[in-house]
This record gives C-alpha cells, sequence and structure tokens, in this order.
C-alpha cells in the first residue's frame, strides 16, 4: 500500500511537471502551430476544405464546436498524460519497473519536443498510446485521433475488428477530405529534406532518434538536448534493450515501423513519395513516427530487473532534464485576433505572414486562420528558394489584390490590405460544407462503435 502512495505521488510529480503550464491560468494559447482561442469559428479549413491540406481535421472543428475549447485542451493534455502514468504502472513488474514505465511514458523528448512545437495534440496522442495498447480503449482511440499521425498510430494497435472500425471511421475526417479537396496532401521533396529528423549534439541523427528526439526544428528543443544531455537517451535505449522479450511482438513490430519511417525520412527516400501520393504529405515530418515506439519503450521499462529500472528512471530524467523549464513556454498569452466583421465571409488578408510573432519573439501560427474563413497561402521557402509552392487561390487573388471582380470570382467577401484599410465584395458567405459536417457528425458518434464492452487493462 506505502509503495502505490508513493508511486501515485511520483506520478503527479511526472504529470505535474510536463504540463504546469497549462495548469495557468489565461484566456489564450498561442506557442508555433498551436493557437487556441476562447471563441473559435467552425470554417471550411476546420472541416478539411480549405485551401491547405486536412493537417488539424478533426481538431479545429471539435474546438470550435465546444463552448470552453480553452479548458478542453488542458483537461485533454493533463488527462492524457494521467493515462500514460497509469498504463506505466499496469506495465510494471516491481515497484521499480512500474516507477520507469511511468517515467518514460511521460517524461520523453518527443511529447517535450512536440508540445513545444505547439503539436498538443501530438503529444496527446504519444501519451495516450501506452493506454491504448494495454486497455485497447477506444475513447483513448477516439482521442487521440483529433490528429491525422495520431489516428494512424491508434489504428495501428487495433486488436479486434471493432477497433478496426472504428479507427477507420476516426480517420475518415482527413482521408475523405483529402482525395476529394484540392488539398490532397502533397508535398515537395525539397520541404521533405527540410522536415526530416535532426541531428543532435554527441548523438548523431541515428541517437537522438532511439531516444525519442530530434524533431526538425532546433527552435523546439530543450537547451539541455543541444547541451549533450541526448546521450542519456542513447543510453536509455540500451537500457531498455534489456527488456525486450518481455514486450509483445506486435509492439516490436510497430517500433520497428515508426523507425523505419524516420530513418527513410533522413535518408531522404521519402521525398518522391511526398510529391506524388495524396496523403503522403503525412510522411514528411518523419520524426514524429518515432510515436510507434513509445509503448514498446514503456513496456520494456516495466520488465526491468529493480537495478536497471532504477537506472531507466534515472537516465529517462538526463536526457531532457530541463523539461519544466522549457515548456514554460506554453503558459496563456494575450491573442491578438484582426477586428474583421466578417460575418462568415471569406477574407484575404494582403501580404500577412503566415508565421507571427509573439512579443518574445516566438512564431506563432496566423490566430486569424482559427477565427474566421482565411485565404491561406501554405508557402513554404527554405534558404529563400521555394519548397511548396502557395495555394492556388491565394496566388491567384495576390497577382491583383485590387481587382474587386476577380475577388468576388474568387469567392473573397472581404480584404484587408497592410495599411489597415478593409474593403468587401459581394460575394457572400459560404456555406459549410454538407460533408465536412456529415464526417465531423460521424467522427464524434464513433466511440459508441467500440464502447458496448468495458476495456480490461492487460500487462501484455
Amino acid at each position: 500500500m506505502r509503495a502505490d502512495r508513493l508511486l501515485g505521488a511520483w506520478a503527479a510529480v511526472l504529470v505535474v511537471a510536463v504540463t504546469w503550464p497549462l495548469m495557468v491560468p489565461g484566456q489564450s494559447f498561442a506557442l508555433r502551430d498551436m493557437v487556441v482561442l476562447p471563441d473559435m469559428a467552425l470554417t471550411h479549413a476546420s472541416l478539411g476544405f480549405g485551401d491547405l491540406p486536412a493537417r488539424n481535421v478533426p481538431q479545429d472543428a471539435v474546438l470550435a464546436l465546444v463552448p470552453f475549447p480553452v479548458l478542453l485542451v488542458r483537461l485533454l493534455v493533463i488527462g492524457s498524460a494521467c493515462a500514460a502514468a497509469y498504463a506505466g504502472y499496469r506495465a510494471g513488474a516491481s515497484v521499480f519497473g512500474r516507477a520507469a514505465a511511468m517515467t518514460v511514458a511521460v517524461w520523453n523528448p518527443f511529447v517535450v519536443e512536440r508540445l513545444l512545437q505547439g503539436q498538443w495534440s501530438l503529444a496527446v496522442a504519444a501519451w495516450l498510446l501506452p493506454f491504448i495498447a494495454f486497455s485497447g480503449s477506444v475513447v483513448a482511440m477516439w482521442v487521440a485521433s483529433l490528429t491525422p499521425t495520431g489516428a494512424l498510430a491508434a489504428a495501428s494497435l487495433s486488436t479486434s475488428r471493432r477497433h478496426l472500425l472504428a479507427a477507420v471511421l476516426f480517420c475518415s475526417p482527413w482521408v475523405v477530405t483529402g482525395f476529394l479537396t484540392s488539398g490532397s496532401g502533397t508535398a515537395s521533396p525539397a520541404s521533405a529534406a527540410a522536415f526530416a529528423p535532426r541531428a543532435e549534439e554527441w548523438v548523431g541523427t541515428a541517437g537522438a532518434l532511439l531516444g525519442l528526439g530530434g524533431i526538425w526544428n532546433a527552435g523546439a528543443v530543450p537547451p539541455s538536448r543541444s547541451a549533450g544531455f541526448a546521450v542519456f537517451g542513447v543510453l536509455l535505449f540500451a537500457v531498455l534493450a534489456c527488456g525486450w522479450r518481455a514486450v509483445p511482438t506486435r509492439l516490436l513490430a510497430l517500433a520497428g515501423l515508426g523507425f523505419a519511417v524516420a530513418v527513410a525520412s533522413w535518408l531522404g527516400l521519402v521525398g518522391a513519395v511526398v510529391e506524388w501520393l495524396p496523403g503522403a504529405g503525412l510522411l514528411r515530418d518523419g520524426q514524429k513516427w518515432v510515436i510507434l515506439a513509445v509503448p514498446a519503450y514503456v513496456r520494456a521499462a516495466g520488465a526491468l530487473q529493480p537495478r536497471l529500472a532504477a537506472a531507466a528512471c534515472a537516465l529517462a530524467l538526463l536526457q531532457v532534464p530541463d523539461a519544466p523549464l522549457a515548456l514554460a513556454a506554453l503558459r496563456p498569452v494575450e491573442v491578438a485576433v484582426p477586428a474583421i466583421d466578417d460575418r462568415g465571409r471569406d477574407v484575404l488578408f494582403v501580404g500577412r505572414p503566415t508565421l507571427l510573432a509573439r512579443p518574445d519573439g516566438v512564431p506563432v501560427v496566423d490566430p486569424a486562420t482559427k477565427a474566421m474563413n482565411v485565404v491561406e497561402s501554405g508557402e513554404l521557402r527554405i534558404d529563400g528558394r521555394l519548397a511548396d509552392a502557395p495555394s492556388e487561390r491565394w496566388a491567384r487573388a495576390h497577382r491583383d489584390p485590387h481587382n474587386a471582380e476577380l475577388l468576388e470570382q474568387l469567392g473573397i467577401g472581404v480584404v484587408a490590405y497592410p495599411d489597415g484599410r478593409v474593403i468587401e465584395t459581394r460575394a457572400p458567405a459560404r456555406a459549410l460544407p454538407p460533408l465536412g459536417l456529415m464526417l465531423l457528425g460521424l467522427w464524434c458518434g464513433t466511440p459508441l462503435v467500440g464502447t458496448s464492452k468495458r476495456p480490461k487493462l492487460t500487462k501484455n
């Protein structure tokens, strides 16, 4: 009983250490890819029918439906971290094994770096995967599927026809729209190279991946990783390898698949695929697929003998010891949204960059895209060279942004210029796509497919 209390206290320490910024009072979150406003709009883009690929489907639509989106994000992030800790507890064969599994599940470079990149829903998926692997929870799969990558990762853990059917339905909002819209998810080889895994100090790219690190953006990496602490991740991998016999074959296979995709991205082998295959843009950021190794890592940690488990616990902390300090960037901030009377119409911001900057200089996705139907660019330049071309509608509008007739033909109802002028065309607000609404409703109701039986946690 005393051991359980100590483990419960340790779980609380871990969860609070990596999610405390979400507990700070505030009305909005804004950090790189993350923009969560008190009032989110249900837009064409949030349903997958915007100018760009459906990368935030159904996440943004769900946040637009609920009355308190900021609170929901807080609950999802903190709750998923708690689920990871609980899964680690159930995966352990001893007190030290449980502590190690909990630590590996909650405190790892993958979730820290993805949170710092603003990809909160991907971090949520990473925390939920061990819980899904050990419980088969359809509800956890549902939450993980807020992001396409999380949906596929959760689907890979399906163990029954019921789970597989639920996984297919969870993926439908972005799969269907990806094939029906012009934003099919293709990308260029140059952009795939830009988003490939990144080497870290003393361990290179391979070592960074073994420690579940190596995100492409160096700005989203805690300082300790650049100071050589990533070496502890390689040592952790060596220790976890001692427990591989206790890891189910399917989890080992998934881990191998995740590393294979990440390594292929590192070697430049996915460039041609993302260029011609619709939806393959999901492979562009190859490092994120090491998410598939998280359940195997947790299970291996839980199976270690006490001394090795204690070492694994220490190494897991040491590979990113400054996580709580680095994650302070997640604290709520004030977000300014352009005061435009759009009334549901499509808005074109002439000359407005895709990424803005917070007062502290950290880049943030344009908050306007979460509050109204914005004509988005999606252009990507690397070292001054065009890697991904802008969306067709944005490009056509910017060729002659003062031509009201052209803008009206493009369905743009409001135009905001850099000098502060705002003009209106006769283009009306477009109705939300019925198919997008239907797919969103299907996603919301899918958990009913697989929750007729209460899942039982197991140690396999």
